[in-house]
């Protein structure tokens, strides 16, 4: 399934999440670790899409000490000055978007987006394609930065042979 995550005056958003939760199935659990890096005084990416209960590594791939912070409902965490890499990651096990901030340097910020489905994609410059979706009922849903709390989201019904294109309003 392709998605384009559209503004107001039908242009790509950047930087949106795009994600599909199956209606009256049950979801597999996490089977991957994710990374959130920080290089040249950023994080990389930006945004990243990953699934409820997954452990994301933030190694530190800078020259420079960080402590990465996020005061978000879905996930209150900070890791303390370091270089290199933590040698624990930080386990999201509740949905939601967690806005990411280092204490030292204030210009820093991204984004993790929890979703309990295994079916997402990033879709940095608005499209995103979701594959290998089994057939059924799911309800087709996206967010990005400028969105805040606001998820996009409309049910799709897809078929064994579907090959779907979908575009999704971005909120606000």
């Amino acid at each position: 399934m392709t998605v384009t995550v559209t503004d107001a005056e039908g242009r790509p958003v950047r930087d949106a999440v795009v994600y599909a939760v199956p209606q009256g199935r049950p979801v597999a659990p996490p089977v991957a670790r994710a990374v959130m890096d920080q290089r040249d005084r950023q994080f990389v990416p930006r945004v990243l899409p990953v699934q409820t209960g997954t452990a994301v590594d933030f190694p530190n791939s800078d020259d420079v000490r960080h402590q990465v912070y996020s005061f978000s409902p879905a996930k209150r965490f900070q890791l303390p000055l370091y270089e290199g890499t933590p040698q624990h990651p930080v386990v999201f096990e509740r949905a939601g978007v967690v806005v990411l901030g280092c204490n030292i340097h204030d210009r820093m910020s991204a984004y993790v987006v929890v979703v309990d489905t295994p079916h997402f994609a990033s879709a940095p410059r608005g499209k995103a394609e979701l594959r290998n979706l089994p057939p059924g009922s799911y309800e087709v849903r996206a967010w990005h930065p400028g969105s805040g709390a606001e998820h996009a989201a409309r049910g799709v019904e897809l078929a064994a042979s579907d090959h779907l294109s979908l575009e999704l309003p971005a909120g606000r």
